[in-house]
């Protein structure tokens, strides 16, 4: 605990899908349980969670990242609107220190207009590129030759076109809600502190810019208790679909007519959205509404996922190898990650089928270095605590403040 001197002020603000609301949530008890006061700005579905934390809650105001039909407004336009609404939050709150989730602008800018320092928070891997780095989100692995490296450079001026347009948004709404320019492509990113919540191994070696630390993942879930599997000894593969991708259950559907005759326990989860027709569950099989990832991943000897980050590095901080189906957004990125660093398998969704999922799942399991990988990287996270080192860079960010600011009086 802190003593009273040392007692911050902490406002976080998170978009409220899992994989970006529960690694702030983490991050806010951690800051918590450290003594500290903090407020949680997401979506109103988690302020039982948040709340449970010692935690002050606060509504964010609930934009789409992506226009949509009922809701038509472009990204930008949304942040301005939004500002709106968390900055009299920001102001009221008076925090040391703004920590966003990086898909939630509102609190970055409410608390530039209020003088605040601004962390980024980065709940999976770190989107900027590097010279001869694939496109973030492509799916391609970092080049294996010179050759490669030099044909991703190639690419480098389209892609950063696309940055410079992205940054002129930025800055016209910036500017329209009274802010400077920035110079910088990632202009969202805070230039402060950006906190990298993913597993170091997952990351292609780079030169890091000054200000961002890759700290590990940043865990949490909902409570839950167990949930048995099916019956018998054979190794048990659990089939974690994600959240916000897969209306259909495609991939839980192609997992358990692919497994049916295989001699392994399948227990898969479709998380509380519920097929749209008939599910055929094998004798082998187990299909259940919901269940706590980190009680089940310790007890599987595999995981298939759509590689979203947070079950990704879920199932690797339990010691599991993956197997990967990304479904759409960044998961092509991570399961390429997944590929590179030695811990899973990865089959493109186009391919997707039952006889292909059983050959991907076959491929894993008979591959002992696969398990090894996944177990040191399940040492590392035990030896790590990610949520400890976000929680102290928050602070030393605060602190500096503070002392800044005692420094001019």
């Amino acid at each position: 605990m802190t003593g009273a001197a040392d007692r911050l002020r902490l406002f976080l603000g998170a978009f409220g899908d899992p994989g970006h609301a529960f690694p702030m949530l983490a991050l806010g008890a951690r800051l918590a349980e450290r003594g500290h006061d903090v407020l949680l700005e997401t979506w109103k579905q988690w302020r039982e969670h948040v709340e449970a934390h010692g935690l002050r809650f606060a509504p964010a105001p609930e934009y789409p990242v992506f226009p949509t039909r009922e809701q038509p407004l472009k990204p930008y336009e949304a942040v301005v609107l939004a500002t709106a609404e968390t900055r009299p939050a920001v102001a009221e709150f008076a925090p040391d220190v703004v920590v966003h989730d990086i898909l939630t602008l509102a609190p970055a800018m409410a608390a530039e207009l209020e003088g605040v320092p601004v962390a980024t928070l980065v709940p999976h891997i770190y989107p900027p590129g590097a010279p001869g780095f694939p496109p973030y989100a492509l799916g391609a692995r970092l080049p294996r030759t010179g050759l490669g490296a030099r044909l991703w450079r190639g690419l480098a001026p389209v892609v950063e076109s696309g940055l410079r347009r992205g940054r002129r948004e930025l800055n016209d709404t910036r500017a329209e809600l009274g802010l400077p320019p920035v110079a910088r492509l990632h202009g969202g990113i805070s230039g402060q502190l950006c906190i990298v919540a993913t597993f170091p191994q997952l990351e292609y070696p780079r030169r890091w810019p000054a200000g961002v630390h890759v700290v590990g993942p940043v865990l949490w879930e909902p409570p839950f208790g167990d949930v048995e599997p099916p019956p018998g000894t054979e190794p048990l593969v659990l089939v974690a679909p994600s959240t916000a991708q897969d209306p259909e259950q495609r991939l839980v559907r192609e997992a358990l007519a692919g497994l049916a005759e295989e001699p392994l326990r399948v227990l898969a989860t479709y998380n509380r959205r519920l097929p749209p027709g008939p599910v055929p569950v094998p004798a082998n099989a187990r299909l259940v509404e919901w269940l706590s990832y980190s009680r089940t991943m310790p007890r599987s000897a595999l995981v298939i996922c759509h590689a979203g980050h947070g079950t990704l590095v879920r199932a690797l901080a339990s010691g599991c190898p993956v197997v990967c189906v990304p479904a759409a957004g960044d998961m092509a990125e991570n399961a390429a990650r997944a590929d590179w660093a030695g811990v899973g398998v990865r089959l493109p969704w186009r391919l997707l089928s039952p006889l292909a999922l059983r050959l991907a799942v076959r491929r894993a399991l008979e591959a002992p270095a696969l398990v090894q990988r996944a177990r040191e990287l399940s040492a590392w996270a035990r030896a790590n605590d990610g949520a400890g080192r976000a929680a102290e860079l928050v602070e030393e960010l605060a602190l500096s403040r503070r002392g800044a600011r005692a420094r001019t009086r």
